[in-house]
């Protein structure tokens, strides 16, 4: 036992190499561990993407980086590679890989009713978080899968279990064949990783949405941090690897332009710089990207151009998708050019081997060749922190790296190897003969012609006879010729030759259908290269990016103006009334003047003559811009926000703008008693989602009663409430839950952070508001006695079809409603409903306001606030502050929209005609001075879309000419939200 130490101990103090179990006994024979170097002579080196030696030695030893220059003194036991006319780059590595772990299956279905609750004890309370994973216990390495990544160039991936929200640890692996995994796993926890989307193999209802997802992982770090402070008296093993795990590198994958936004915006709240995995569309959104200061990593699986051969199948396909197709190339391009820095990935790429086509893609679309270097080497090695180990090939760094025949960036470059960890992986072999002309093959009976092009390394070949073109294969390896061909009378030719240098003619024995003959092949003309231009990758001409990136983008955002509205017919919305011909002076966004022969200075003067001028309207109760309404995983989502999900592109914004909406407020579902919070929104078109909603906005949530919370008409039969007694008890429940929460924290008594406690304990300290989707009257009645009984007031009672019935009662508690026109009998709880409820209301003191809910009607609010003149003998301004000062009151927003009164904010609409009539169109629709819809600006949009649409087609059919891949056009419709929206 000594003499073995001593021998260890020799060896270790003789500075060489011992792999990471050299130690096991050997039970095979004789061990002998090669200790020699390996030097690559007279190569160019890419020591770095920016350190380059034109003609040096790369010198490696036991797996890793000696040196690397253009003078080195070589040990004598050194094996000398002469690398002439190639080029050393280091091997490429993939941050966001699942090599090597596979994907949980889908679990089966569960029948009708939804899981609630967790399955698993002793771990987190949701089942979609699972930081306790660790990729290398399921880690196993895939040889096919390797080969795959070893020719692409790819030396090193940092593999994850790609499932779930919070999705634990990931391995750093080599993809190094020839060894084990105690050599090839350079760190065992490389990285924490999380993301927006459930487990495939978990049931869990909660969470169902987006906003779900994002208000879960809020609560699991202020979770994260009570356990740590040992505020719990049980084991968690899902915190407890949270918390340990809080110093490694930290992943997002977001795989969108607004969930980067969305991922970082959650890192920020709690300290934390993810690296994150973005979509490929963040070319759309430059600044805020660039404003999240995070490390993005990039998939290359820009979109094939679709097959438009056919006319109609055009009409299937959007202008964002066609645009996507024709921007998405130049992605990296423009991250590069802002100062973003980000690595690249082969997530999501149909093939491995498509990897160097899009690559060079990008490069064609003007990413410089010293960047796209960097983000498959310095870049994903920074990110993981492990700059000092692989990325480069400086001394001490594992001796990953490609040999190439060229430039790697060229299209015909070849690579040739793949050295991991020091051991070679064989590419492609090298030849040292150039075979490439025109050649005459004689056998004894007839004569053939062979092309052979290409290059020098990868050579093509084509054979006839006469005229005719014959079936072939032919392989160039090792400087041995092998071809196969059937004639025009159906016998084949086989035959096999060594060509040892470059020759004008070859010959040998050629196996036929005849038997064997002998054959002689001679030059007839010797290749001569050409300065050919691979139009294939030549980059398609790019459109415009708008803002938003669609098709009734604006070029540029719109900017507040000085404007003067001369001699209109002004609607002020307020006790001045109606006003004719009057001036109006818009600056620095708001009213300034208000008056007659107002003089324009420096203003814009717009003739509003004959015209009408209104405050915007409002919308108290909408769905538009949003990606998701409802989380109903529980009955009470009240931890969840609508300002999480706003979808700034939705084309209903610019719609809306259209029919004179500047503001609304963006409502969750009507799932349960107890939904989300509200995001107020002004709409800027173009702008960002944070952009959009109110400043110093006031709190709203939604709640709900009636058939959708008890889950009448969703097909679940096991979540409570199941009927109108049980959703009063779930108000109960809670609002007593949080009047505890809320003595709990005044008594300066450790507490959990609770988001959902938080969010009602603000309902019951008056900071928050309710928004309440009603129908039937004994429901109203109810929720106002809850709120009596815990000393707060409901705010608003929204679509309340038999509000007529209990008005009086609603006046007396302090409520207002936002009501439909004329919807009746749509379903049972609405049968009861009538056209005159919101003249009804209105009579008894409620203020009352017109909302759409729905995408349609929000176009058509001015029409809808007519009505009540006909369906109660409203007068005109009554009926038209129902839709604007009246839904500014409901959402306390009265003292900057909703009339025109000086020191306003300026959002207005300029209307041809009488406001409320069927034939008035919006001419102009401003906020807070810009004028962000104008109609003689949209008739030349649409002239605009039909000319881009037109060139795109173009473009696609040269994509299909080149013989480039195509994809069947497929037609994409954004889902109408409403308020049972999942």
């Amino acid at each position: 036992m000594k003499q073995k130490l001593l021998i260890m101990l020799l060896i270790i103090t003789s500075g060489s190499f011992l792999h990471a179990q050299d130690y096991f006994p050997e039970s095979k024979g004789v061990k002998s561990t090669n200790h020699n170097y390996t030097a690559f002579t007279n190569a160019k080196i890419y020591i770095t993407p920016t350190h380059i030696i034109e003609s040096g030695t790369l010198l490696i030893k036991d797996g890793k980086v000696v040196s690397a220059g253009e003078q080195i003194t070589l040990p004598k036991n050194t094996v000398i590679i002469n690398a002439e006319n190639k080029t050393i780059y280091p091997s490429f590595i993939d941050v966001f890989s699942d090599f090597g772990v596979s994907k949980p299956k889908r679990e089966g279905g569960r029948g009708r009713s939804a899981q609630y609750d967790a399955t698993r004890d002793g771990f987190y309370w949701n089942d979609h978080i699972m930081p306790e994973t660790d990729a290398v216990e399921v880690f196993k390495y895939d040889n096919k899968k390797a080969k795959e990544l070893l020719e692409a160039g790819f030396g090193v991936v940092n593999t994850h279990l790609q499932d779930g929200i919070a999705r634990g640890t990931g391995v750093l692996v080599t993809l190094n064949e020839n060894g084990t995994n105690a050599e090839r796993i350079l760190n065992d926890r490389s990285a924490q990783y999380f993301s927006f989307t459930k487990s495939v193999a978990k049931s869990q209802s909660y969470p169902t949405s987006l906003m779900g997802a994002t208000a879960l992982l809020r609560q699991l770090y202020y979770d994260a941090d009570w356990y740590a402070k040992g505020n719990i008296t049980v084991t968690d093993r899902s915190l407890e690897a949270l918390n340990n795990n809080k110093g490694l590198k930290q992943i997002f994958e977001a795989g969108s332009k607004s969930n980067v936004i969305r991922a970082d915006k959650i890192g920020d709240a709690f300290g934390i710089q993810y690296a994150i995995l973005g979509g490929g569309n963040e070319y759309e959104m430059v600044s805020a990207i660039k404003g999240t200061n995070a490390q993005l990593i990039l998939p290359l699986n820009f979109p094939d151009a679709y097959d438009v051969s056919d006319p109609f199948s055009e009409t299937f396909i959007s202008l964002s998708d066609m645009r996507h197709w024709n921007q998405a190339p130049a992605n990296p391009k423009i991250l590069a050019e802002n100062g973003i820095i980000f690595s690249f990935t082969l997530k999501d790429l149909k093939k491995t081997k498509d990897f160097k086509d899009k690559l060079l893609e990008a490069i064609a679309y003007g990413l410089p060749k010293t960047k796209a270097l960097e983000a498959l080497t310095t870049i994903p090695a920074q990110i993981l922190g492990q700059s000092d180990k692989i990325g480069a090939l400086q001394k001490g760094m594992e001796a990953n790296f490609i040999i190439t025949s060229g430039d790697f960036f060229d299209k015909e470059t070849i690579v040739y190897e793949n050295w991991v960890q020091g051991k070679k992986n064989l590419i492609k072999p090298t030849n040292s003969s150039d075979i490439r002309g025109e050649y005459t093959i004689t056998t004894q009976s007839k004569e053939f012609k062979l092309s052979i092009k290409g290059t020098a390394d990868d050579p093509k070949a084509t054979i006839k006879q006469d005229s005719t073109t014959l079936a072939s294969k032919f392989k160039f390896e090792n400087n041995w010729l092998n071809m196969s061909f059937t004639d025009n009378a159906s016998e084949t030719y086989r035959f096999s030759t060594l060509i040892p240098s470059q020759t004008d003619a070859f010959n040998g024995k050629v196996i036929t259908s005849n038997g064997d003959q002998n054959f002689s092949a001679k030059l007839t003309n010797a290749f001569v290269a050409k300065e050919e231009k691979d139009k294939s990758s030549e980059p398609t001409e790019i459109v415009p990016i708008t803002y938003p990136n669609i098709g009734y983008g604006n070029l540029e955002l719109p900017k507040q103006e000085t404007i003067l509205f001369k001699n209109a017919t002004v609607w002020t919305s307020e006790d001045a009334g109606i006003l004719n011909n009057t001036d109006v002076l818009v600056k620095d966004g708001k009213i300034a003047k208000i008056g007659k022969d107002l003089a324009a200075g420096k203003a814009k003067i717009i003739d509003a003559t004959g015209k009408h001028l209104t405050a915007g309207i409002i919308d108290e109760h909408s769905h538009i811009a949003a990606l998701s309404i409802n989380e109903s995983g529980h009955n009470s989502s009240a931890e969840v926000k609508m300002e999480d999900i706003v979808d700034p592109d939705d084309i209903s914004i610019y719609y809306a703008l259209g029919g004179g909406v500047t503001s609304l407020q963006l409502l969750h579902g009507s799932a349960n008693p107890i939904g989300g919070q509200s995001a107020i929104l002004k709409l800027k078109w173009g702008e960002t989602a944070e952009n959009m909603i109110y400043d110093n906005s006031p709190k709203f949530i939604k709640f709900a009663l009636g058939e959708n919370v008890k889950q009448s008409n969703w097909g679940s039969t096991n979540r409570f409430p199941q009927t109108r007694m049980g959703v009063e008890q779930v108000f109960i429940n809670y609002f007593q839950r949080a009047k505890e929460y809320g003595e709990k924290k005044k008594s300066g008594a450790p507490y959990r952070h609770d988001e959902e406690m938080e969010t009602l304990l603000q309902i019951l300290n008056g900071e928050r508001f309710i928004s309440c989707h009603s129908y039937v009257q004994s429901e109203i009645n109810m929720l106002m006695k809850v709120a009596e009984q815990f000393d707060f007031k409901v705010n608003t009672f929204t679509h309340i079809l038999e509000g007529y019935k209990v008005a009086d009662k609603m006046a007396e508690h302090g409520v207002g409603a936002a009501t439909f026109s004329d919807w009746w009998a749509y379903k049972f709880e609405v049968n009861d409903a009538i056209p005159y409820n919101a003249a009804i209301m209105q009579q008894q003191g409620v203020t009352v306001a017109i909302n759409s809910d729905d995408q349609e009607m929000i176009r058509r609010l001015n029409q809808e606030a007519g009505k009540t003149v006909k369906y109660g003998g409203m007068t005109e301004l009554e009926a038209w502050k129902m839709v604007t000062i009246n839904p500014a009151k409901l959402l306390h927003l009265d003292d900057r929209v909703g009339s025109i009164k000086k020191g306003k904010d300026a959002d207005l609409v300029l209307w041809d005609s009488h406001p409320m009539s069927i034939y008035a169109k919006a001419e102009k629709t401003l906020i807070e001075g810009a004028v962000y819809f104008d109609i003689e600006k949209d008739k030349q949009q649409r002239e605009r879309i039909k000319k881009e649409r037109a060139q795109l087609v173009d473009l696609m059919l040269q994509e299909k000419s080149k013989g480039k891949t195509t994809q069947r056009p497929t037609g994409k419709r954004k889902e109408e939200m409403t308020c049972e929206s999942l």
